[in-house]
């Protein structure tokens, strides 16, 4: 496992936007795996920005997004859809066509795993897949649990994410109970993972997911166990290590 550290949020925004921009040079149609969330926003910026210098080209490259809340259409300024539209798809030379999303929408679970599952396959799989984390250690939706999720699946949100969501809906009632996620399996399927944090905040989960045991209780533990695993993080989120 690589671990780069980073002055502050913007200095980890580039050197993370540095891995994905070389993956797309050295294979212009690479499979991307893609996260939401605030922390990688600066990432997609960066890259953006490169976009409109003429440094990077999308149009061949195909991405997959992780997860995407049951029961949110496209259009809903709260969907993965509308925040990957927003802050990448919308901005650079990506073909609408090659951008990979779980149908909120489908309320039938298991056929839109599968569907998914089935769509990351036909890709020939993940050539590089960008991860945060969150503080109980999830990657994707997969939160702590006894056992490792494998597969893409349909997943109850805990009561803590539903509460740290509210803020985000006009009412409590508006928050999405359920989300599709790509499991553990499917994430360490990737041919290689970048994993971004930033903030204090992280520090303690950093280092229980970085240096601890392996553990399902600690999802994002499982990433010990990759061959090939870049953690980009800044000062702050490294500091209960170095």
């Amino acid at each position: 496992m690589k671990i780069y550290k980073a002055k502050d949020y913007a200095d980890m925004s580039r050197k993370a936007a540095n891995i994905i921009s070389a993956q797309i040079i050295m294979k212009p149609e690479c499979v991307l795996g893609l996260a939401t969330g605030s922390t990688p926003v600066g990432l997609y910026k960066q890259l953006v920005e490169w976009y409109k210098k003429g440094d990077l080209d999308f149009s061949a490259v195909k991405t997959v997004n992780l997860d995407e809340y049951k029961g949110l259409s496209q259009d809903n300024d709260q969907s993965y859809y509308y925040f990957m539209h927003k802050n990448l798809f919308d901005n650079v030379n990506i073909s609408v066509d090659n951008t990979h999303i779980p149908n909120g929408m489908e309320q039938d679970s298991e056929k839109e795993c599968n569907r998914y599952s089935e769509l990351i396959k036909s890709l020939g799989g993940i050539d590089l897949q960008l991860l945060g984390i969150g503080h109980n250690g999830h990657i994707g939706f997969n939160e702590p649990s006894d056992s490792f999720e494998k597969q893409v699946h349909c997943v109850d949100l805990t009561e803590s994410t539903i509460e740290a969501n509210k803020r985000f809906f006009e009412s409590a009632e508006d928050v999405p109970r359920q989300a599709y996620t790509m499991g553990i399996k499917t994430i360490m399927q990737a041919k290689k993972i970048l994993v971004v944090a930033s903030g204090e905040d992280k520090a303690q989960i950093v280092k229980e997911a970085f240096f601890g045991h392996i553990t399902p209780y600690v999802p994002a533990s499982v990433l010990q166990l990759h061959n090939d695993v870049t953690l980009v993080a800044d000062e702050a989120a490294l500091s209960k290590i170095y």
